[in-house]
C-alpha cells in the first residue's frame, strides 16, 4: 500500500502520465489512493513536446461553437459541458497557471510560462493530494481475469488495484513514448478496437521540383475548402504538400474521401479578403509578372498558384482571378503517423459506457486520445484531453461510492 497510506483507503491505479491520466490522478487522490504508472522516466513527455511552439491549452470557444469541433459530439458533449474551457482556465489559475487568449480564440499559459513549468505544476498538485507516481513501469497486456501487468526492467507484475484508469495515449508522435501498442492487448480481452490514421496532420500533394525552394515558406491569410467545410488561417508549404492550422480541420473530410476511393480536393482562396470582380479588376490592368504584385501575393504563394494551373490561366485575367480564389489541390494521401500531432482509432467508443468504463470489463476505465474521438489544435486537443481525465475519474468515484 505504501508508507503513510491508510491499509482502509482503496487505491486506483492509473496507467499513463499525460494530461488526461494526470487530470484522473488528481481528482481520485481526493477520495483514494492512486498509483500513477509511466512509461517514460518523466510524466508528461507528448505534452512538452505539444507545447515546444507555444502551449495552446484550450480554447475559449463554449456550448455549440466548441462541440462543433469533436466528433462523435454527441458522446464528448456531457464531458464537455461538465467541464469547459472556462472551467479548465479556473483550475488552472488555482494552481498558479494564468492563462490569456491569443488570436482565433486560442489560450495560452501567460507569456513567459515554458510548458516545463506547467508539467511540473501539474505533477506536483498531484502528488500533493498524494498521488503515488511510478516511472519506467511499461503496460504489457492482461491476465486471464482482466487485471492489467506492468512491466519494469524485464519483471512483469500484476496490479490488484479494486478499479483501473487507463490514458495510454494515441499513436501519434512515438518518441515520446505514445505508441500505440496496447491495441493488442485489449483486442485479447474482447474489446472492439479501431486501426490507427492520422489527424491533425499534413497533407501530400503532387508538387513540382521548382516548389522545393519554397518548403517551409507559409501561405498566410488563405482559406482552405474541403466538401463543404472552409477554414480561414495559415498553411505551409512542405518537401510533400501543405500542413498547418488552416489544413487539420479538414483532415477528417479529406480521410472519409481517401479511405473511399474518393477524390479528395482542397480548394485554396489565395485572397479571401478580396470579392472575384475586384481581384479580377487588379490583375486586368496588370501585365506578365506584375499580376502578382498587384493581387498581392508573396513569391511562395505565387509559385504554388503556377503549379497548379496551366500557362492559358495564368495569361487570362479572368480565369486567374478564378484560380485564385478556388485552386484545386489533388489531395493524394494524409502524411504518416508518427508525422501527425493526433490520432484516431484506438478503443471504439461502442465499447465503453457512459462514464468511460468498459462495456465487458467495468472495473477498466479510459480517458484520453486512446478513445476513438477527433478534435483539431487550437486548444481543443488538450481540452478533451482534461476533460475525459476528469469525467473517468469521477466515474469511478461514483463507481466505488466516494466523492459527492
Amino acid at each position: 500500500m505504501g508508507e503513510g497510506r491508510s491499509p482502509d483507503r482503496p487505491c486506483v491505479a492509473v496507467i499513463g502520465g499525460g494530461p488526461a491520466g494526470l487530470m484522473a490522478a488528481a481528482v481520485l487522490a481526493r477520495y483514494v489512493h492512486v498509483d500513477l504508472y509511466e512509461r517514460n522516466r518523466h510524466v508528461g513527455r507528448k505534452f512538452l513536446v505539444a507545447g515546444a511552439g507555444g502551449l495552446n491549452i484550450t480554447n475559449q470557444a463554449e456550448g455549440e461553437e466548441l462541440l462543433q469541433h469533436y466528433a462523435p459530439a454527441e458522446r464528448l458533449a456531457p464531458m464537455l459541458q461538465a467541464f469547459t474551457p472556462r472551467d479548465l482556465r479556473a483550475w488552472l489559475s488555482d494552481l498558479g497557471v494564468e492563462t490569456f487568449t491569443g488570436t482565433s480564440g486560442r489560450v495560452f499559459p501567460v507569456r513567459g510560462t515554458k510548458p516545463a513549468q506547467v508539467l511540473r505544476i501539474l505533477r506536483r498538485h498531484a502528488e500533493d493530494r498524494g498521488v503515488r507516481i511510478l516511472t519506467g513501469q511499461v503496460f504489457s497486456g492482461f491476465t486471464d481475469d482482466a487485471r492489467p501487468m506492468v512491466e519494469q526492467g524485464g519483471t512483469a507484475h500484476v496490479l490488484e488495484h479494486e478499479q483501473v484508469l487507463f490514458a495510454l495515449g494515441g499513436a501519434s508522435w512515438s518518441r515520446t513514448g505514445s505508441k500505440g501498442d496496447w491495441l493488442e492487448a485489449f483486442e485479447a480481452i474482447g474489446v472492439r478496437t479501431l486501426p490507427f490514421q492520422s489527424s491533425n496532420c499534413g497533407v501530400e500533394l503532387d508538387l513540382p521540383g521548382s516548389l522545393a525552394v519554397h518548403a517551409g515558406r507559409p501561405l498566410k491569410n488563405i482559406a482552405l475548402r474541403a466538401g463543404p467545410h472552409e477554414v480561414r488561417g495559415e498553411a505551409t508549404i512542405t518537401a510533400h504538400g501543405i500542413e498547418g492550422n488552416a489544413v487539420y480541420p479538414l483532415v477528417p473530410v479529406l480521410r472519409k474521401q481517401l479511405l473511399a476511393g474518393e477524390e479528395a480536393t482542397l480548394h485554396l482562396d489565395l485572397k479571401p479578403d478580396l470579392a472575384l470582380p475586384e481581384l479580377e479588376g487588379r490583375l486586368r490592368d496588370a501585365v506578365g509578372a506584375e499580376r502578382r504584385n498587384a493581387a498581392g501575393l508573396d513569391r511562395p504563394s505565387w509559385a504554388l498558384l503556377k503549379a497548379f494551373t496551366g500557362k492559358e490561366v495564368m495569361d487570362d485575367p479572368g480565369s486567374l482571378a478564378l484560380a485564385m480564389k478556388g485552386l484545386r489541390l489533388p489531395v493524394q494521401a494524409l502524411r504518416p503517423i508518427d508525422e501527425a500531432i493526433s490520432t484516431v482509432g484506438g478503443i471504439a467508443m461502442d465499447q465503453v459506457n457512459e462514464d468511460l468504463s468498459l462495456k465487458a470489463h467495468p472495473h477498466l476505465h479510459l480517458a484520453g486520445e486512446m478513445l476513438d474521438w477527433d478534435a483539431p489544435t487550437g486548444g481543443f486537443l488538450l481540452q478533451g484531453a482534461f476533460a475525459t481525465g476528469r469525467w473517468a475519474a469521477q466515474g469511478i468515484l461514483k463507481a466505488m461510492g466516494k466523492g459527492s
